[in-house]
């Protein structure tokens, strides 16, 4: 895994040498913009969305007969502001598409200028109903919605007998997505959230939010947060005794928050949006985990590198079926034109009506030993 302060200081480095060149070739090389956290609380979801790409692009330059693709990323530390002046340089700088924004804030903010200068936005690393509503031609998701990932929290739960359901959530366009997703839910079997409690995004202050929810003796959590936030949280909650279960949409990042618990993390339950990457069943996850074992240890597999390299794939396939020399527009046509593919088991259905690819959502739990089950 490579530590936020190198990847801190590679982000510095590309952003002063301007776009980064893989190598020379007749023409110059198709540049997608990435505005995504690789410093702060959240640094880890950027790096290894960006590792899981970068895979498959080097994968990608290294076949002959097409435009290479290159990333150029900046950093934003997770915070809207500057993720708007990111955008505004990445799109003064002719990128030709944006691409795997991390997080709802940050990707709102940018959306704006996206659809203004009819740039491509591809594969933001967030569900929020926000970013599908009202549809935009030029946004192009990847993954679930909120609303998909937070209903089978509430199906798996309510199943279970358990109703009395709290919500944890970062009080951000992020943290309201996911809780009007299990407010829907729980509503269509009429029942509403036992308790509510919020923490500021890049804040690991939740002393206030354990005392709310715990009093409250909910039968489990659903968090919403980035996963400093969320371990931090399920380490005081338990803590004060609360002796319920733990449930996060896949935006926490599972490697992630695995990594701050250790052993404190058995049992915490986490919704997925891309096939596992341990699972060797999947046709994608071998691919994938031989790319990343030839890449000598540069890219961990994991579900958020996974979500990256998925990312990348579906978005050159797009460029394979543009129409004539590549454009913008042709980019758009060739993405509108993928139609029930698989993607090595994982279904991708576009239409000029239709920009999510996927409602795929599944559960998985991680486990004393930092191993994630599904």
């Amino acid at each position: 895994m490579i530590h936020r302060r190198h990847f801190s200081i590679a982000a510095g480095a590309a952003a002063i040498g301007g776009f980064q060149m893989a190598r020379a070739q007749s023409e110059t090389p198709i540049v997608l913009g990435q505005s995504a956290p690789f410093s702060g609380p959240a640094a880890q979801l950027g790096i290894q969305f960006y590792q899981g790409a970068k895979l498959y692009l080097d994968q990608y330059n290294a076949q002959p007969g097409h435009r290479d693709v290159e990333i150029r990323f900046l950093d934003d530390g997770y915070e809207p502001e500057r993720s708007v002046a990111n955008t505004q340089k990445l799109i003064g700088d002719d990128a030709f598409a944006l691409f795997g924004y991390i997080g709802t804030p940050t990707s709102l903010a940018a959306l704006p200028h996206a659809v203004k200068d009819k740039v491509p936005f591809i594969a933001p690393f967030t569900g929020a109903m926000a970013l599908r509503e009202p549809f935009n031609r030029n946004v192009f998701h990847l993954r679930a919605s909120y609303n998909d990932e937070t209903a089978l929290i509430v199906k798996q739960l309510t199943h279970l007998g358990l109703k009395k359901i709290a919500v944890f959530y970062q009080n951000d366009a992020y943290g309201k997505a996911g809780l009007d997703g299990v407010t829907l839910a729980l509503a269509q079997q009429n029942l509403k959230p036992t308790a509510l409690a919020t923490v500021e995004r890049n804040s690991v202050n939740v002393s206030a939010a354990v005392k709310t929810i715990t009093a409250a003796r909910p039968d489990a959590v659903v968090q919403v947060s980035a996963y400093n936030s969320c371990a931090a949280f399920i380490r005081e909650a338990r803590k004060a005794g609360f002796g319920g279960s733990f449930y996060n949409v896949s935006f926490v990042g599972t490697q992630a928050l695995s990594d701050e618990l250790g052993k404190e993390g058995a049992g915490v339950m986490v919704t997925q949006v891309v096939p596992s990457p341990y699972s060797p069943a999947n046709a994608i996850t071998r691919e994938f985990s031989d790319a990343a074992r030839k890449s000598g240890g540069a890219t961990k597999p994991n579900f958020s590198s996974m979500e990256g390299y998925l990312a990348a794939k579906v978005l050159t396939e797009g460029l394979r079926r543009a129409p004539g020399k590549v454009t913008r527009d042709g980019l758009i046509q060739g993405l509108e034109s993928i139609d029930r593919q698989q993607f090595g088991g994982f279904e991708v259905s576009f239409s000029p009506k239709n920009h999510v690819a996927s409602k795929f959502v599944e559960l998985s739990m991680i486990t004393g030993d930092g191993r994630i089950r599904t």
